[in-house]
């Protein structure tokens, strides 16, 4: 059954040094607040798996956070490359950054194996790439029924998931809507959980076609109202486009962005204190 934690004790109970962790969201509900209680606690040594991982990655790894990236596409969405990412890849700085490159359909078909309980997945991807030379998490196989060549893929079980929703009940209940990724298969495939939510209710109100993780899967519930920024969360805020725009410019330079880091995420006690001292407000 989820308990009702702060963040700073849901990230300390939950995620420790060498974990596999998962942070997912597809365009809004993306846990960068999450992402920074993570900094703040000097995790390290950590695998980061996601399938777009993006600015919240690009500070975790920046900040000395990752070894090992699993993942199918990684960028600032509509800006251009991940600074902190490519210098860990071309130069090792802060530190070497080993990866794993996989497609959408193979990590998708990776967690929902985890979320089954079964070891691996199949699929009909990867035919015709060069991604198996590189990557030794994908498998040739033969169909037994028609003899079919297809890719297997294994299952994907992080120590901890994270994900941003918009509500959870008082029991821990989660309620998320709107562009859904793979937040659900990620969730259940993964030892441990953290839910931030825009807020927490007493029952939670019919949604159309949103989903539900119920109490029983979900370790931590955090209430962190603006979790998701500068990604959006549907009918709670806006995506910050400007913040993605300027993160190019901070994390292209190391000094610089070693500097945000100290001043904006070391520098602050919690999430709240975070985006005051950037100047956004929440709704």
């Amino acid at each position: 059954m989820a308990e009702i934690l702060s963040l700073r004790d849901a990230v300390a109970a939950c995620v420790h040094d060498g974990d596999t962790i998962a942070l997912e969201g597809f365009t809004h509900l993306i846990p960068h607040a999450a992402g920074h209680e993570i900094i703040r606690q000097h995790r390290r040594n950590l695998h980061l798996v996601r399938m777009t991982p993006d600015m919240v990655y690009d500070q975790l790894i920046g900040s000395g956070c990752a070894t090992k990236l699993t993942f199918s596409w990684g960028g600032n969405p509509g800006v251009g490359s991940l600074q902190r990412f490519r210098d860990a890849v071309e130069n090792g700085w802060p530190h070497p950054l080993e990866i794993e490159e996989h497609s959408h359909a193979g990590m998708a078909t990776r967690y929902a194996a985890g979320a089954a309980g079964l070891p691996f997945g199949v699929l009909r991807g990867y035919v015709g790439t060069g991604l198996p030379e590189y990557t030794d998490t994908i498998k040739g196989i033969e169909c037994p029924f028609t003899g079919e060549r297809l890719t297997a893929v294994p299952a994907l079980n992080p120590d901890v998931s994270i994900v941003h929703a918009q509500r959870a009940d008082r029991d821990g209940n989660v309620q998320i809507a709107g562009l859904v990724g793979v937040q659900k298969e990620a969730v259940l495939a993964a030892k441990r959980s953290i839910v931030t939510v825009e807020e927490l209710v007493d029952h939670l109100e019919p949604v159309p076609n949103s989903v539900v993780l119920p109490t029983w899967v979900v370790t931590a519930v955090c209430h962190v109202p603006g979790g998701a920024h500068p990604s959006f969360a549907m009918g709670f805020s806006d995506r910050d486009n400007r913040f993605y725009k300027d993160w190019d410019a901070i994390s292209k330079d190391r000094d610089s962005f070693t500097a945000w880091i100290d001043a904006n995420i070391h520098g602050t006690a919690d999430h709240a204190a975070y985006l005051d001292r950037i100047g956004v407000t929440v709704r």
